[in-house]
């Protein structure tokens, strides 16, 4: 039988406090209140103070309420019902389905035994050429995407959504526009892609604690998917939302600040959540695809600054596109040299003339005389980024090699790309047959003169 309390000794933001016996850290409780009832963790224990955070907000709740614990921490549902469903942060059905009660199973907790692992050897194919060819997702694979406001990293979620090579999609939405909630369901429905997926999302006007609890519910129902055999990824948008709750609440609780303001454990929140990537050695695979905001795109602001202590590489999203520069999958020579053998010299070839490129339009820009170099340059440098570059292009990998292949043909010579000659025998597109006879014709004609 669960004890339950009457008085609450202290409300601070959607903190209260109470005196309390024989409670644990994260602890599950309910508040009852005239507005009605709540559910409410532990966040704080300091002897017979226990301080829980409500994750409908404190508004309407008297010191007289009553708050009762209930002896295991937050759990949500898990079944293959999760299917095609959307819930709130904290698994509470979003689109006027039935609630699941059954096989209810706990969140946040640890990660994954490194004796139960294998070393990551899947390549996770998205139909995006730049991360299909330059920098490839591998499964059991922790990515962030750095962006700043205003980047179309929710479209760029959506379609990794839609044509990832994965068995299920767990989406897990904290502060989103409602707009920007509204499109990622419609989008998934749309194009068939929701009956694979499972949307758990916060939005901005939900009270700030169930933002907390997404990245925790999503990765625990992802878990029992790997487990079951299922290749799993797992999308997140956006973990500065995720971190600035935080600092919130350590706000509220009169914690000392760390850098910025956020807490001092914020490297070790972000890990826990980011190494639930993984990929078992009998069983399916969880890959974690992260959106980080960058406010004023600075890289050493304290989120992105400590993400990239604990993943594995980086996107980088600006101007609407994925930088070549600065990205990095560092898991891509895990799987880039099986796909097809002109995969690594197509990469490298093509970054390292986009690079010249780059150089060309630095010297066009201050007036220095182009040479026939520099004009090849600059049309491959077009024709790169309107082809390769752009997100809307979705295509299989090994079409994409083929048109990087066309675009170095219709812009070099091939002695002029650096690539070897086994390769270029096999691979070099071979020009059509009227283009040959014309060229006959012209030199029939010439030596005719």
């Amino acid at each position: 039988m669960h004890k339950v309390y009457h008085r609450i000794e202290r409300i601070a933001g959607n903190v209260i406090t109470i005196k309390a016996d024989n409670v644990t850290y994260g602890e599950l409780a309910e508040v009852s209140s005239r507005q009605g009832t709540s559910l409410a963790n532990v966040i704080r224990l300091d002897n017979e103070w226990v301080s829980l955070q409500v994750f409908a907000g404190s508004r309407g709740i008297a010191t007289d309420a009553r708050v009762r614990f209930l002896g295991h921490p937050m759990e949500t549902a898990f079944s293959d019902a999760l299917l095609g469903r959307v819930f709130t942060g904290i698994g509470v059905p979003r689109d006027n389905g039935p609630a699941l009660q059954e096989n209810m199973i706990p969140i946040g907790g640890p990660s994954v035994n490194p004796a139960k692992r294998v070393i990551p050897r899947n390549m996770v194919r998205t139909g995006i050429p730049m991360i299909d060819i330059f920098n490839s997702l591998v499964e059991s694979q922790k990515l962030p995407i750095f962006s700043v406001a205003g980047e179309p990293y929710n479209p760029l979620l959506s379609r990794i959504a839609l044509q990832a090579e994965v068995d299920v999609i767990i989406l897990g939405g904290m502060g989103l526009k409602y707009d920007d909630y509204l499109f990622f369901r419609d989008t998934l429905e749309e194009q068939g892609a929701l009956s694979r997926s499972v949307l758990f999302i916060h939005t901005a006007a939900d009270p700030t604690v169930e933002c907390l609890m997404v990245p925790d519910v999503a990765l625990a129902v992802a878990e029992q998917f790997a487990l079951a055999d299922q290749r799993v990824l797992v999308l997140l948008t956006d973990m500065t939302n995720f971190a600035d709750s935080m600092k919130e609440i350590a706000i509220t609780m009169e914690q000392i600040p760390s850098n910025r303001g956020y807490p001092g454990d914020l490297y070790s929140q972000l890990a826990s959540r980011y190494e639930k990537a993984v990929d078992f050695d009998t069983a399916g695979s969880i890959t974690i695809l992260a959106v980080t905001t960058m406010p004023g795109d600075d890289v050493t602001h304290p989120v992105p600054d400590n993400t990239g202590y604990i993943t594995e590489g980086q996107f980088y999203l600006r101007n609407g596109r994925i930088e070549p520069f600065g990205s990095l999958s560092r898991l891509k020579q895990q799987v880039n040299g099986k796909t097809r053998e002109d995969h690594r010299t197509i990469m490298n070839t093509m970054i390292q003339l986009y690079a010249n490129y780059k150089e060309t339009l630095e010297k066009q820009s201050m007036g220095f005389r182009m040479s026939s170099w520099d004009g090849k340059l600059l049309k491959y440098g077009e024709r790169f980024e309107n082809e390769i570059m752009n997100l809307s292009v979705n295509i299989p990998l090994e079409e994409a090699l083929d048109l990087g292949w066309r675009i170095l043909a219709d812009c070099f010579d091939p002695a002029e790309t650096g690539i070897p000659t086994k390769l270029i025998n096999t691979f070099w597109p071979k020009k059509d047959a009227p283009e040959q006879d014309e060229q006959t014709e012209q030199t029939d004609a010439q030596d005719a003169a």
